[in-house]
C-alpha cells in the first residue's frame, strides 16, 4: 500500500497571508526552510523562487491573498505543495501571463512561467472576476489525483483535523477526522484516529470508525468518515458526527450520509452505506471548517482543472473561519 499523506510530524499547511510586501520574505524563508527537511539543496532553491514569484503575483496583481506550503506523500516519496488563493480581477488571457518576460517585478525569475517550469506539477484556475488558485508541487508526482487543505483555527499552533489517503491494490482508502474542539487537546484526537485507519486502511470503513472510536476513547473524541473506493467504481462509506461526503460530477452531486454521535463516545453500531461512483466523478470529504451549502455543479470549467484547485477553491468560497478546516478531493 501506499500512503500519499503524511499522517504524523507537520501533516497541517503552513498558511501565510500575504497582505505587505514584507510578508513575501516571510514566506519564502518559511517554505525554504520546510524543503530542507525533504529536499536537497537544489530543489529548495527552486521553491525558493516559486514562492517569491507567486507571493510577488498576490501583492501586484490581486491586492493580496494567501499562500499555502504543505509536504505530501510518504517519507520515501516527498512531494512539496504550494497554493497560492486570491481573490483578485483574475486573467483575461491565462496564457500571456504564463510567457516569460510578464513578471511581477522586482523578482529572480520570469513571473508564472518560470514556477510552471520549476515544478514538477502546476496548474493553475483564473477567470475575470473569480479570482485566481495556482498550484505548483515539487518533488515527487503522485500516481493519485488528489488535493488536500488542512489548517488549524487562526491563532491556534496544532490542527484539530487530519485526514489520510492510502492506495492499496484493490482500491483506495479516505479518512477524514475532527477532534472535538481546537487546539492540542483536538490534535491528539484526530491523531488517535488517524492511527486507528492506518492499521487497515482498506479495511470495511464500519471497522475502521469501531477501532477509531475505540483509540479515541482515551481522548476527547470527534467524529470521522471513512471511504474505501474498488478501482471498478464501488464506494463503501460510514460516518459518525459533522463530516460531509460528496460525490460531484459536472451533472450531479450524491451526498454521502454520515450519523449523529461521537468517536470514542459509547456508540451501538455505525452504518455503512454503499454508492457507485460514476467515470470521472471526484469524491469531496471535508470538516465542519467548511459550510455545506457549496455545489460545483453547472462546474465544468472548475471540474477540468487539478483536484488541489478544487480543494482550494472550496476552501476560499466556503471556510468558516472559526474553526480548523479540512477538505480533501480525489478525482
Amino acid at each position: 500500500m501506499d500512503a500519499v499523506v503524511k499522517t504524523g510530524g507537520y501533516n497541517a499547511q503552513q498558511r501565510h497571508v500575504v497582505d505587505d510586501d514584507s510578508k513575501v520574505g516571510e514566506a519564502r524563508r518559511a517554505a525554504q526552510n520546510l524543503a530542507n527537511f525533504d529536499f536537497d539543496l537544489e530543489m529548495a532553491g527552486k521553491v525558493s523562487i516559486a514562492v517569491t514569484e507567486l507571493a510577488n503575483n498576490l501583492m501586484r496583481h490581486a491586492g493580496g491573498g494567501e499562500l499555502l506550503v504543505q509536504v505530501l506523500g510518504s517519507e520515501e516519496s516527498p512531494t512539496l505543495e504550494l497554493l497560492a488563493i486570491d481573490r483578485g480581477p483574475g486573467m483575461s488571457d491565462i496564457g500571456r501571463c504564463m510567457t516569460d518576460g510578464y513578471s511581477t517585478g522586482g523578482t529572480t525569475g520570469n513571473g508564472l512561467g518560470a514556477v510552471r517550469r520549476l515544478a514538477s506539477d502546476f496548474d493553475i484556475f483564473s477567470a475575470p472576476g473569480q479570482g485566481t488558485i495556482v498550484m505548483a508541487r515539487f518533488g515527487a508526482k503522485p500516481k493519485l489525483r488528489y488535493g488536500a487543505i488542512n489548517l488549524c483555527l487562526p491563532g491556534e499552533i496544532e490542527c484539530g483535523d487530519a485526514w489520510s489517503l492510502v492506495e492499496g491494490p484493490d482500491g483506495i482508502g479516505m479518512f477524514v477526522v475532527d477532534g472535538l474542539g481546537h487546539g492540542a487537546p483536538a490534535a491528539e484526537a484526530a491523531q488517535a484516529g488517524i492511527e486507528a485507519f492506518m492499521v487497515d486502511p482498506l479495511a470495511q470503513p464500519q471497522d475502521i470508525l469501531l477501532r477509531a472510536s475505540a483509540t479515541m476513547s482515551k481522548t476527547r473524541g470527534g467524529a470521522a468518515a471513512c471511504a474505501r473506493i474498488t478501482h471498478d467504481g464501488a464506494v463503501s462509506y460510514a460516518g459518525i458526527g459533522n463530516i460531509s461526503g460528496t460525490l460531484v460530477s459536472e451533472t450531479a452531486s450524491q451526498g454521502l450520509a454520515s450519523h449523529n454521535g461521537t468517536l470514542g463516545m459509547p456508540l451501538r453500531r455505525i452504518h455503512q452505506l454503499e454508492y457507485r461512483r460514476e467515470p470521472g466523478s471526484l469524491v469531496v470529504m471535508h470538516s465542519d471548517g467548511l459550510t455545506t451549502r457549496w455545489t460545483l455543479k453547472d462546474r465544468a470549467d472548475l471540474l477540468a482543472h487539478h483536484p488541489a484547485i478544487v480543494a482550494a477553491m472550496l476552501y476560499r468560497d466556503q471556510s468558516r473561519n472559526r474553526d480548523d478546516a479540512t477538505v480533501v478531493v480525489l478525482a
